[in-house]
């Protein structure tokens, strides 16, 4: 019997193709400072640079089913990992504003291919007693980036241009690609295409659209702020751009400690009930760093994401609810790129357009009045099966 333990490298090597797809997607976050002075554009432009990687990532995670059914989930993976490297390359040596948009657009095209067969590459290497072990070694990838990403951004700015980091970035991920075609193991079946018979089960129950409204404002909350928090410190607060990078590198250290305690807690109160002590403490957390000027900002930058991962377990948890098992993987498929295209790109771009026109701060404040408003919607969930929470 194959134990747990020896799929660990193979685990490792798919949550390392993970982290770089991830760190793609938001190292232009802290880099935003330079990347405005070297293109000209305002804090509106630079937002919407986010909306780009989205818009892409939304179309890519969407077909994604429709490539892996033709070319099998390994080939994906390899296909995923090639072609973020060649799209950050068209990022990087691209001397237009219509150019680097493009290269965006491509970028989040190929990272959306990976996650469903990463996914099903890693179910099908170990056992489903295993499973969640295994998806936990994964899910390091995206909350080891968020830490990473300012940190190393500040390390390319130091011996090169924000230029020269995405290049450097983009041959990794090349060479993760072709790593994998000769090294990796797992994923050498098909996918499956979602199906319109799947998609009415879903589609007629509210609380698959209420999780996809509040999964959107939970994106938003941590990683469509993340991305404009270094332009925020740098613009609005007066923060040398350095210090801003490295405390939002670390203000994300605790995350997957308090992640972990809200997955105990959502198995305990039940998800619904744990989603309302969640969305609430987010919202006026989230309000008050809009509000935080001095002193009360660094605190602030460390309590509101800590909360804001939190929704994630409980969260997950509730969409696994609202359908029965056979459309669960549909349900995922579809609330996963809705998220990351308002979360992850509408957020970004409206928070920079604020920053632009208004500020910042205000545009802070008025998103984490959204995210209250969440708790409203909560009183209309309802799961598949009568579940009391």
């Amino acid at each position: 019997m194959v134990s747990f333990r020896s799929h660990i490298p193979s685990l490792l090597f798919l949550a390392g193709i993970f982290f770089l797809n991830f760190l793609s997607r938001i190292i232009l976050a802290p880099l935003l400072p330079a990347v405005e002075t070297d293109l000209h554009i305002g804090h509106g432009q630079a937002g919407g640079l986010f909306l780009l990687i989205s818009l892409g990532y939304f179309v890519g995670l969407l077909g994604s089913g429709f490539v892996s059914s033709r070319i099998t989930h390994r080939r994906t993976i390899i296909t995923s990992s090639v072609a973020l490297g060649g799209a950050l390359l068209v990022v990087s040596l691209s001397h237009t504003l219509g150019g680097i948009r493009v290269g965006l657009i491509l970028l989040g095209l190929s990272v959306g291919l990976y996650f469903p067969s990463g996914i099903a590459t890693i179910t099908s290497l170990v056992k489903a007693r295993d499973w969640g072990k295994a998806i936990a070694i994964h899910e390091l990838a995206p909350n080891v980036s968020f830490i990473a990403a300012p940190l190393v951004a500040e390390g390319f700015l130091l011996w090169c241009s924000w230029r020269g980091g995405i290049v450097l970035i983009g041959v990794v991920a090349i060479l993760a690609g072709v790593a994998f075609l000769h090294f990796g193991k797992g994923g050498r079946f098909p996918g499956e295409a979602p199906s319109p018979k799947t998609l009415r089960v879903l589609f007629v129950r509210p609380g698959f659209w209420i999780i996809m409204a509040l999964l959107s404002l939970a994106i938003g909350a941590s990683m469509g702020i993340y991305t404009m928090l270094p332009l925020y410190l740098v613009a609005e607060q007066g923060f040398e751009r350095s210090w801003a990078n490295h405390l939002v590198a670390f203000s994300r250290i605790a995350g997957p400690i308090f992640a972990f305690g809200a997955g105990w807690a959502s198995d305990r109160l039940g998800p619904k009930r744990a989603l309302v002590g969640i969305v609430l403490a987010t919202g006026v957390a989230t309000v008050l760093l809009g509000m935080a000027r001095g002193g009360w900002i660094v605190p602030l930058l460390f309590l509101q994401p800590t909360l804001a991962v939190c929704f994630f377990p409980a969260g997950f948890s509730a969409l696994s609810m609202v359908g029965p098992p056979s459309v669960r993987n549909v349900a995922f498929s579809l609330t996963v790129p809705v998220g990351f295209l308002v979360g992850g790109g509408a957020v970004p771009a409206a928070l920079g357009l604020m920053g632009e026109h208004g500020s910042f701060a205000l545009g802070i404040m008025l998103f984490g009045i959204l995210m209250l408003g969440g708790i409203i919607l909560l009183r209309y969930l309802r799961f598949h099966e009568d579940v009391s929470t």
